[in-house]
């Protein structure tokens, strides 16, 4: 008998990286052993264009108000399966009301987060609406579940204050997708970062030891960011690439070296080095700075770099831009890793496991 599941999520399926990397690719696998899913989400494309625009805040009411009948609909069908699974949360206004309804029907409800959501991380566009967020209420959720899913120790210390089911899975790729194309390395040498307009702040913590190496280096570094936002810095010729889902691969795959760097704060422990993995998923040779799961991943100078300081940032990549087989030996070294870790294949059985297990 098939056991039917419903997925609460903010996005359309193919909108959200969270949503297709930590459940969306596990479809196929979760269907082919007896699933049968039904995906329910708030926000369309129009939605999504008024939502993540400062202003047009009766518009956002109007969405607001759509999304609560949205969930409604799934409270009077909640009864009609055997799991409830909640990526983040049912509405994302500070209420759990959606979440304790769901605890009440008769299906196991499972709660899934892959950041530190218990902090207040708004985005730009909603920044005076951050009132309305109540980022303690991921506490409350993990309470009523009947098991909670999260990307890494940290994020299990603090599900695990409220819950005595908790079950840590990475945020994983499909490396059967994430394989080079490329026959040779770069001239110059392109060092690339991807990410969000929520996370360019990230990026650029770089900018100086980026411009300090472009100095060194004249004419042989190249710069490429892959984000949905033009972003531009005068000391450094950087290539934007706006994130495309279909040419997500193929444009990581352009870089020789993949960066990550963030500043050492609970949200960025709570982060799950889903670019480090994409990176080394690709063969690149990756440098990450040594904040949370990041040092889980990145065994330092084996199969990647951490670097902390601008020092070290500079050194680290220097020794990555001088010499080809370096690049070559950590990015194979990565590769393997994320094979064996961090891959659909090594974590697929296991969310299948997690949700027949009750």
């Amino acid at each position: 008998m098939k056991k039917r599941l419903l997925y609460i999520a903010p996005h359309r399926p193919g909108r959200s990286p969270g949503q297709r990397f930590r459940f969306e690719q596990f479809q196929n696998h979760l269907e082919q052993n007896s699933f049968e899913i039904t995906y329910s989400y708030i926000l369309n494309p129009w939605d999504d264009r008024v939502f993540y625009t400062k202003g047009k805040y009766l518009l956002k009411i109007f969405i607001g108000i759509k999304a609560f009948f949205i969930r409604m609909r799934d409270v009077y069908r909640a009864n009609n399966y055997d799991i409830i699974l909640v990526y983040r949360e049912a509405h994302f206004i500070g209420t759990t009301f959606f979440e304790t309804l769901f605890a009440k029907s008769k299906a196991k409800l499972v709660f899934d987060f892959d950041d530190a959501i218990w902090l207040n991380d708004t985005s730009d566009a909603n920044s005076n609406l951050k009132w309305m967020k109540k980022p303690a209420k991921t506490g409350k959720i993990a309470s009523l579940c009947d098991k909670v899913i999260v990307g890494n120790e940290f994020l299990a210390d603090y599900a695990k204050r409220y819950s005595d089911n908790v079950v840590i899975i990475p945020t994983v790729i499909n490396t059967d997708f994430y394989k080079t194309k490329k026959a040779s390395l770069s001239n110059p040498i392109c060092i690339g970062w991807t990410g969000s307009s929520t996370t360019i702040k990230h990026f650029e913590l770089a900018v100086p030891f980026l411009t300090f190496l472009n100095k060194k280096y004249p004419n042989k570094l190249r710069f490429k960011l892959i984000v949905d936002v033009n972003y531009k810095h005068n000391s450094l010729k950087i290539e934007h690439t706006p994130w495309n889902k279909a040419r997500e691969v193929d444009d990581l795959d352009e870089i020789d070296i993949g960066i990550m760097p963030l500043p050492d704060d609970n949200w960025s422990k709570g982060k799950c080095g889903f670019k480090g993995i994409q990176y080394m998923g690709l063969g690149k040779a990756a440098v990450m700075s040594p904040v949370g799961v990041n040092t889980e991943i990145i065994h330092d100078g084996v199969n990647g770099y951490l670097a902390k300081t601008d020092e070290e940032w500079i050194e680290k990549l220097s020794a990555l831009i001088d010499s080809e087989n370096l690049r070559k030996q950590i990015g194979e070294a990565g590769r393997k890793t994320i094979e064996e870790r961090y891959s659909l294949d090594s974590q697929k059985n296991v969310l299948l496991e997690t949700l027949n297990n009750f």
